[in-house]
């Protein structure tokens, strides 16, 4: 027991004192320099940092929330193994519906369209 306490004491601490050292490093001397992107040896023209599109994000995030939910039927060839795979094959078709109805919504809502 006595061991198990050390070990988890050491932990804390060296996280602690890295954390604190992460923090506190980078505010040493921040100046122009440093805090400018590098462009191959010239000095910047402009913004490193470009604004990117709304819409872009909105499609990215629809993808990961159909991506998602694909994944969840994935295990669906091994449901036939179930004590009632009549059961799971519903749960996947509402999925699917559910899929669907959420696509068809988007494209009518024009969260599809990349430009307007």
């Amino acid at each position: 027991m006595n061991l198990i306490m050390f070990s988890i004491t050491m932990t804390a601490l060296i996280s602690l004192i890295l954390v604190f050292v992460a923090f506190w490093l980078p505010t040493i001397n921040p100046d122009n320099e440093k805090l400018s992107p590098y462009e191959c040896g010239f000095d910047p023209l402009g913004s490193a940092r470009l604004p990117f599109s709304l819409r872009f994000f909105l499609v990215a995030i629809l993808f990961l929330l159909f991506d998602l939910e694909i994944a969840l039927l994935l295990p669906l060839p091994w449901g036939d193994q179930l004590y009632s795979p009549f059961i799971t094959i519903i749960w996947a078709s509402i999925i699917i519906i559910l899929l669907t109805l959420g696509l068809v919504y988007e494209w009518l809502q024009g969260g599809l369209e990349w430009a307007e």
